[in-house]
């Protein structure tokens, strides 16, 4: 069978890093800006006073979700675009914690057990500079898979047709997913309301689980 483990949420704790940067660079430096009043004449001639109010950065709720506008404060979907994928790539994607302390040691031994008798990858959802900043993350931590795949909404479809099981904590894919292959979900704080029938909340469990599954 071939086992695919999906990097964000499960390996990488990718949402905690984009709260530390976002509150680092963009909370923390906004708190500095001040009102700034600026003049300017209306139609009669008169000066006005006019008062530019900077846009207000700030944390609005808990992880919930991974729609993350509903939890971080920007002005559009360009701007978080920009946050995630030009200006803190390698920050958030590979310089991001991994999930628990020994998740790629465990995930290597995982590897070792089961590499004889079932196939092994590495999947993940990836844009841009982030799929670079993505490998350094995998070395960094030691990962010892041979294969990994980058995926997008428009190969999606591709990625299913290379694996069998996924393990995964993304929402989108635990909803979504095709009847033929086998989910795991690892939980997390924005998938807890989703249920799924084979569940973890560490990778020391996956060993465990693909063994009841009697494959």
């Amino acid at each position: 069978m071939r086992i695919a483990i999906d990097i964000n949420g499960v390996l990488r704790d990718t949402v905690g890093k984009i709260s530390q940067l976002y509150q680092k660079h963009l909370v923390d430096e906004s708190q500095n800006d001040s009102d700034t009043e600026t003049y300017q004449l209306d139609s009669s001639g008169n000066t006005e006073l006019e008062i530019f109010k900077p846009f207000k950065y700030e944390i609005l709720s808990e992880i919930t979700s991974l729609n993350l506008r509903e939890h971080f404060a920007f002005q559009s979907d360009e701007e978080l675009y920009d946050f995630m994928y030009r200006d803190f790539p390698m920050q958030i994607f590979g310089h991001a914690g991994s999930t628990e302390m020994s998740s790629m040691n465990d995930l290597n031994e995982f590897y070792l057990d089961i590499r004889d008798s079932h196939d092994l990858l590495i999947v993940s959802d990836e844009i841009g500079k982030s799929k670079p900043a993505t490998l350094f993350f995998l070395s960094k931590f030691g990962c010892l898979l041979e294969k990994i795949k980058f995926f997008s909404n428009s190969t999606k479809k591709s990625m299913w047709d290379e694996l069998d099981i996924l393990l995964t904590a993304n929402p989108d894919l635990l909803l979504n997913y095709p009847k033929n292959k086998i989910i795991i979900k690892f939980e997390t704080s924005y998938n807890k309301e989703i249920k799924n029938d084979l569940t973890i909340s560490s990778i020391k469990e996956l060993k465990s689980i693909i063994k009841n599954l009697n494959l």
